[in-house]
């Protein structure tokens, strides 16, 4: 049975303010939680699940972290999602310094505003699997440790360098090739890539902010060959990954 001032804490971290300043965040499902019970990177503070949630996995959590025993009720209270998974965790968020991480070493995203926190995780997702070690986001994205990120990352959030800073700054700062996903770039597969670099994604509706495009040295773009606006960004991060990883 979890105490009433647990639930309230672990309610609370569903608000940014309050995980910035815990530095918490919290997870829910069990893929995700016994990867990230596994993940070096990420200190788990303690496991809340079921009594069947335990008996089946707990065998699969490291020993040195507490597991709590919760009701259903209580799962409800505590989950930031609409039907709770069986098992929430809560863990340190890491402390990444954006000054101690080298960029020259393959493909870094540099995400413009992308404010839906599942576009983001998916983000995050592909570029786990792409082999993509930083994400460097606007301080306009979406919070990499929201509960929505983390489930669309799945657990891909242990694994890569999600860093957040002023991307005027960053980029003025930084002399590698700059390639911006645009509209009205050159067919990104009649592109001679250089890597290392940076691959520029924006904003889901308004694409790169233009105090950005300054930035940019090769625009690039998905050739179109039906009638459909636009990509979602993480379709088109996806397929822009691919080829740059691959080329």
């Amino acid at each position: 049975m979890l105490s009433k001032n647990t639930i309230n804490f672990i309610r609370s971290l569903k608000d940014k303010k309050t995980r910035q300043q815990e530095m918490l965040f919290t997870a829910e499902g069990t893929k995700s939680v016994i990867e990230l019970c596994h993940a070096s990177k990420i200190s788990v503070k303690g496991v809340f699940a079921t009594k069947d949630w335990l008996e089946e996995y707990a065998s699969e959590i490291p020993k040195n972290i507490e597991l709590n025993d919760a009701s259903n009720k209580e799962l409800e209270q505590i989950s930031s999602l609409k039907t709770h998974q069986n098992v929430l965790m809560v863990a340190k968020i890491p402390d990444s310094n954006i000054d101690k991480i080298a960029f020259d070493d393959g493909l870094n995203l540099i995400i413009d505003t992308v404010q839906d926190p599942g576009n983001l995780g998916t983000i995050i997702r592909i570029a786990d699997w792409y082999g993509i070690k930083n994400v460097v986001c606007s301080l306009a994205c979406a919070d990499a440790y929201n509960s929505k990120t983390i489930q669309a990352s799945m657990a891909s959030i242990a694994r890569v360098n999600v860093l957040y800073t002023d991307l005027n700054d960053f980029l003025s700062k930084h002399k590698l090739p700059v390639y911006g996903a645009v509209m009205d770039g050159e067919n990104l597969k009649n592109i001679k890539l250089q890597i290392p670099a940076f691959l520029l994604i924006g904003n889901e509706g308004k694409g790169i902010s233009t105090e950005l495009k300054k930035y940019i040295t090769h625009a690039i773009t998905i050739a179109k060959v039906g009638e459909a606006e636009s990509l979602n960004a993480a379709i088109a991060t996806a397929i822009i990954c691919d080829r740059m990883t691959f080329n």
